[in-house]
């Protein structure tokens, strides 16, 4: 594992952390009974089972 060679500010560390940003699920349209609901990719199964609502 990387060790750094000296602390770094709070300031700096604080600043790389506020880059970083979560990214929205691509939604995908999906028909179930005659309803079309857009849910993430990875839920797709699972409204077609009909686990979720």
């Amino acid at each position: 594992m990387a060790v750094p060679k000296r602390r770094t500010s709070r300031a700096n560390t604080r600043a790389r952390r506020a880059r970083w940003k979560a990214e929205r699920p691509g939604l995908v349209t999906v028909t179930v009974d005659g309803r079309t609901v857009r849910v993430p990719r990875r839920l797709v199964r699972a409204y077609e089972r009909g686990l979720l609502p």
